[in-house]
């Protein structure tokens, strides 16, 4: 039996699939991911376009719809400065940040979400000029992570932060079409 649009099911886990790190992705698969991260934006843009204010306060599993736009900007933002840091020092140790606290943050849990969706577009524009500038060595330099406890290349990184956008905005769309808000 089909699920209705009104029956409510079990968000999937991984509704774009996992997250398979990939280490030393070919210049090819990089460039496929640097134009994933290029485009991310703007997918997610279109995936919160017209979407009220109440559905922007629905539910995917733990985080609203809109917490969820907030945190993609938010982990960009730390991924854009371990990169930085990657390519200027020597395998340093990266900040970890407490995602389900940000999120609970009045302005994440109640702001506007043209604020995050705009900071997310500029902020891209710079970090995938850095992403096509970067050559084969540069995306073998690595971070430490401390709560993994191992290195992270930044050719590894860059594919889970491009499937990252991917995760959520799936989130988002599951959403729209669960719920059948785009009918």
């Amino acid at each position: 039996m089909m699920d209705s649009p009104t029956t409510t099911r079990e968000p999937p886990q991984y509704p774009a699939g996992p997250d398979v790190p990939v280490a030393n992705p070919t210049p090819q698969r990089r460039a496929e991911l640097i134009t994933e991260i290029e485009q991310a934006p703007a997918l997610l843009r279109q995936a919160v376009a017209g979407l009220s204010g109440a559905q922007l306060d629905t539910c995917y599993k733990n985080w609203t719809i809109r917490q969820i736009v907030h945190h993609v900007a938010d982990s960009h933002v730390n991924a854009y400065v371990r990169f930085k840091l990657a390519l200027t020092e020597e395998v340093p140790t990266i900040k970890p940040y407490q995602e389900g606290r940000w999120v609970e943050l009045d302005d994440e849990r109640h702001g506007d979400i043209a604020v995050p969706l705009a900071l997310l577009e500029r902020l891209h524009v710079s970090w995938v000029r850095m992403l096509r500038t970067m050559t084969d060595g540069q995306f073998a330099r690595t971070y430490f992570h401390p709560e993994s406890g191992g290195k992270v290349a930044l050719s590894t990184a860059l594919g889970s932060y491009a499937w990252h956008g991917r995760h959520h905005t799936a989130q988002i769309l599951w959403l729209r079409q669960s719920r059948g808000w785009d009918r």
